[in-house]
């Protein structure tokens, strides 16, 4: 396949595909932003909880 054809058949996928407006995409971002902030504070929460126990036994 020649590159030139694969630009146009890309730019033809291209065309079908369906994008978010600019606020839906804005909100996903926001919310994988919030969801991983979220999961940090809890997977921190916990290594916390974790190293306390740790250094009470040792």
């Amino acid at each position: 396949m020649k590159i030139t054809e694969y630009i146009k058949e890309t730019r033809a996928e291209m065309a079908h595909v369906s994008w978010p407006t600019r606020k839906q995409a804005v909100s996903y971002a926001v919310a994988v932003i919030v969801v991983s902030i979220l999961t940090a504070l809890f997977l921190s929460f916990f290594d916390l909880i974790f190293n306390k126990l740790l250094t009470l036994f040792v």
